[in-house]
C-alpha cells in the first residue's frame, strides 16, 4: 500500500471511530438540535485532543501525517483498545510506537512510613505516578479526607480536587488550586506521555469536568515544589499553610508533601488543635503498597 493509501486508510479509520462515540459519553454539551453526522463532529474530536480543527480535518482527509504524540492523544480521545492503537500507528508509519509502558505498582518504604507517623503536628502524604496518593499520616487524613475510605485505584490527588465536593469547600481559592493541579499533572504527563494510568485519568476527568477539559487543553505546566494555600477546615476554621515537596531518595518518582504553619500563628494553633482532636479518633492509616 502506498503512502497516500495509508494516509487515506488512517483518515477513514479515525472517521469510523469518532462515529461510534456520542457527545454525552464524552461529557460534551448537547444542544438538542439534529446532528448531521453520527457520533462526534471533527471539531469536537479536535477540542478533546487539544489540536486545531483544521489540523484534524486534514488528518482525517489523508492530507497530512500525524506525529506520535498526536496519535497517542487521539487514541485516548477515541478510546482505542490496544489492537486499534497498534493498527493506527502502523497506518501512520510509526513503527516504533508501541503499546504504553505500564509502571510497576509503587511501594512506600517502611522508613518513609515511620517518618510520616512521626510527623504528629505536620500533615504529610506521599505522591507517586500521576500524583496518586500512596501513603499519609493521621493528621493529613484529618486535614483533607480519610484516604483509607477511598478505593486504592481512585486515590489520586487531582481526581479528589475535581470530584470530591468537600475539596471545593476546603480550598478557599479552589479554582487556583485546581488549575495548579492540572499544570502539575501536565508536567507529569510530559515525563510519561504513554502511561495508560495517566491516559485513563485524563480521559475520566475530561469527560466529567468541563473546567478540567478546558484547563488541560491550555497546556500550562508547573513543577510541584512549594507554595502557600488558604484552607477553611470544618473543624478548625481558617488555615494558611505552607506546603513543600521532597523527593524520596529511594524512588525519585515518589514525593513527600508536608504542610506547615508559621510558628506562633493561629494556623499553627489550628493544626495543633486538629492533631489533638483527631488523636482519639485515629483514622486508619493507609494500607497501600
Amino acid at each position: 500500500m502506498s503512502r497516500d493509501a495509508h494516509l487515506s486508510e488512517l483518515g477513514g479509520f479515525l472517521k469510523a471511530r469518532r462515529a461510534e462515540l456520542s457527545p454525552r459519553a464524552m461529557g460534551l454539551p448537547e444542544s438538542g438540535a439534529m446532528r448531521r453526522v453520527p457520533g462526534l463532529r471533527r471539531e469536537e474530536v479536535a477540542q478533546l485532543a487539544a489540536i486545531s480543527t483544521v489540523y484534524y480535518t486534514r488528518l482525517e482527509q489523508g492530507r497530512i501525517e500525524a506525529s506520535s504524540p498526536v496519535l497517542s492523544v487521539l487514541a485516548r480521545v477515541l478510546r482505542l483498545d490496544d489492537d486499534q492503537c497498534d493498527y493506527m500507528f502502523e497506518l501512520a508509519g510509526k513503527e516504533n510506537a508501541r503499546r504504553p509502558h505500564r509502571h510497576p505498582a509503587q511501594t512506600v518504604r517502611p522508613q518513609t512510613r515511620r517518618l510520616l507517623e512521626n510527623l504528629t503536628d505536620t500533615p504529610a502524604f506521599v505522591l507517586g505516578h500521576c500524583m496518586d496518593i500512596l501513603a499519609w499520616n493521621h493528621l493529613a487524613a484529618a486535614l483533607f479526607t480519610d484516604f483509607s475510605q477511598i478505593p486504592e485505584e481512585q486515590r489520586n490527588s487531582v481526581r479528589l480536587v475535581f470530584t470530591d465536593p468537600a475539596m471545593r469547600e476546603l480550598y478557599v481559592d479552589w479554582e487556583t488550586v485546581a488549575r495548579t493541579a492540572v499544570a502539575f499533572l501536565r508536567m507529569e504527563a510530559a515525563v510519561n506521555p504513554d502511561d495508560p494510568s495517566m491516559t485513563a485519568l485524563v480521559t475520566e476527568l475530561s469527560e466529567k469536568d468541563p473546567q478540567f477539559r478546558e484547563w488541560w487543553a491550555a497546556h500550562h505546566v508547573a513543577h510541584h515544589s512549594m507554595g502557600t494555600k488558604a484552607l477553611h477546615h470544618p473543624v478548625v476554621g481558617d488555615l494558611t499553610l505552607d506546603w513543600q515537596t521532597l523527593v524520596c531518595p529511594t524512588d525519585p518518582d515518589q514525593h513527600l508533601v508536608t504542610w506547615t504553619a508559621e510558628p506562633g500563628s493561629p494556623s499553627q494553633e489550628g493544626l495543633r488543635f486538629l492533631a489533638s482532636w483527631t488523636a482519639g479518633r485515629q483514622p486508619r492509616a493507609d494500607a497501600a503498597g
